[in-house]
């Protein structure tokens, strides 16, 4: 028996989850490299510092693809118990993340807070194959990606606002995070918690004994193993398909991990001429135990400045740098939006057309890659990265969909939880490489300039559109549409 088709609102409810999901991921991906300069981290330590989202991934995502297909609740199903646990957490890290006083502690948070994204992301993948036909999935995570879209252009869009709509200021003390900034996480806060409810509270799930009658279940039960026997015994055994799947991954998430961590130091230096200014620069100052050069502090725990007119240039600078990170991150707004159309507009072809999934992955990274490259052609135009992003928001899309619809189409359904999370180690690795010191060590070969880290990103998305070419499962790369013509 076949599982029915289901309507576009009800796809839509189900996946509308991914909104508050994104809001969390579009805020730490515009907003936390800002919040470490802020505290006083160096450029060339941001990549580091954010080692604990893909760390966070790497630990995470097998674990609860593995438990959520071993779960079931009498009032919750399978996946939704997981949906809700990590919007709480996330909610909760998210309303703090701005009011962090140290660099150590934004970097912590930041574990719990891509650990507790993880919680709720990875079940929402699998949902898409627990509740559509085989010929709905493209069409399901294309409506997800849709939904993505929207979430990344309005989040990214939130301290400008805030600060432009709200009148609350963008500015703020030397290592202290703008007002703006804290308005707009607790924004996100509300509206992840928001988002995953209405998800949990409009889709109903599938019990197992429903599951088993379909034509994708499971045909013989496989004896039943413990959580990390069949999580190793996964990776031992991976499907051909994921593995060449990987390497597309591994070269598109390298593209953007570089995007999400250097963006922000990268635009407002090359493009905008205003860089974060450096205190130690404009103020007194003294040593502190280790012997390592520190600003001197006032009773009130303010710098003490050299002059007055210091003071005034320190400010002024740091005012240029907070309205030029705004400016990025609202600009960076628009990959969600290009990928929102980009997905809306394949979402109504595919329902009536049979596609190549393959070449228009391939093709659509090529457009991103492009898009990276540009960058380095327009300092002084900030107006031109509405180009440069509206190409990137192609790729992105395509990266949210394609992948995981060529791969859910070639692994078994009982074990599709736990599919996603394994598969998403290709995600997790290539971001670790990059944060360690991978991006810094290849923006540094071809120059000092921050700007070319958008290099690197450009060149690793164009050899993962062309990685594509070791795919050739033909049921992975065809898609048929999920409305019959007639």
């Amino acid at each position: 028996m076949q599982k029915p088709k289901l309507g576009f609102w009800n796809i839509w409810n189900m996946s509308f989850g991914f909104l508050g999901i994104q809001f969390g991921f579009a805020l730490q991906g515009s907003t936390m490299s800002r919040i470490f300069e802020t505290l006083g981290a160096n450029k060339d330590e941001i990549p580091l510092l954010w080692i604990a989202a893909p760390l966070a991934g790497l630990i995470v995502q097998p674990i609860i693809g593995y438990l959520s297909d071993n779960t079931w609740h009498k009032n919750l199903g399978r996946r939704r118990p997981f949906f809700l646990i990590g919007a709480i957490l996330s909610s909760i890290a998210l309303l703090f993340m701005p009011y962090s006083s140290e660099v150590w502690m934004a970097a912590g948070l930041l574990l719990v807070l891509d650990a507790s994204i993880n919680i709720s992301m990875e079940p929402f993948r699998a949902l898409v194959a627990d509740k559509l036909p085989e010929s709905q999935r493209s069409y399901g995570f294309v409506v997800q990606t849709l939904i993505i879209g929207v979430g990344t252009w309005v989040a990214s869009n939130l301290p400008k606002w805030v600060n432009d709509t709200l009148e609350i200021s963008n500015e703020a003390p030397s290592g202290v995070v703008p007002d703006s900034v804290k308005v707009a996480f607790g924004v996100g806060a509300f509206v992840f918690i928001t988002a995953i409810l209405v998800t949990i509270f409009t889709t109903k799930e599938y019990s197992p004994a429903e599951l088993a009658q379909f034509d994708d279940a499971e045909k013989e039960p496989e004896e039943k193993k413990g959580m990390w026997e069949t999580i190793s015994g996964t990776y031992a055994l991976m499907p051909l398909i994921m593995k060449k799947l990987g390497v597309v991954q591994f070269f598109s998430w390298f593209a953007f991990f570089a995007m999400w961590t250097l963006a922000n130091p990268a635009l407002t230096s090359h493009i905008y001429n205003a860089p974060k200014p450096d205190v130690i620069e404009f103020a007194k100052t003294t040593t502190d135990d280790n012997g390592e050069l520190i600003t001197m502090r006032d009773s009130n725990d303010e710098v003490v400045f050299l002059n007055d007119a210091k003071a005034l240039e320190y400010k002024q600078q740091d005012k240029s740098y907070n309205e030029a990170s705004d400016d990025v991150g609202s600009k960076m707004g628009i990959y969600g939006l290009t990928s929102m159309v980009f997905a809306l507009g394949l979402t109504f072809y595919t329902a009536y057309n049979s596609i190549n999934r393959k070449y228009i992955h391939m093709a659509s990274l090529i457009l991103g890659g492009l898009g990276f490259l540009y960058m380095f052609f327009i300092p002084g135009e900030p107006d031109k990265l509405l180009i440069s992003f509206s190409l990137i928001g192609i790729a992105w899309g395509s990266i949210l969909s394609m992948p995981y619809a060529m791969l859910s189409s070639s692994v078994e359904s009982h074990k599709m939880g736990l599919m996603m999370g394994v598969f998403n180690m290709f995600i997790v690795i290539p971001q670790i490489i990059a944060a360690i010191g991978g991006v810094v060590f290849l923006q540094n070969l071809i120059g000092e300039e921050s700007i070319h880290a958008m290099t690197i990103a450009g060149i690793f998305l164009i050899i993962a559109a062309f990685s594509n070419l070791l795919i050739t499962n033909k049921k992975a790369i065809t898609y048929q549409p999920s409305i019959d013509n007639e």
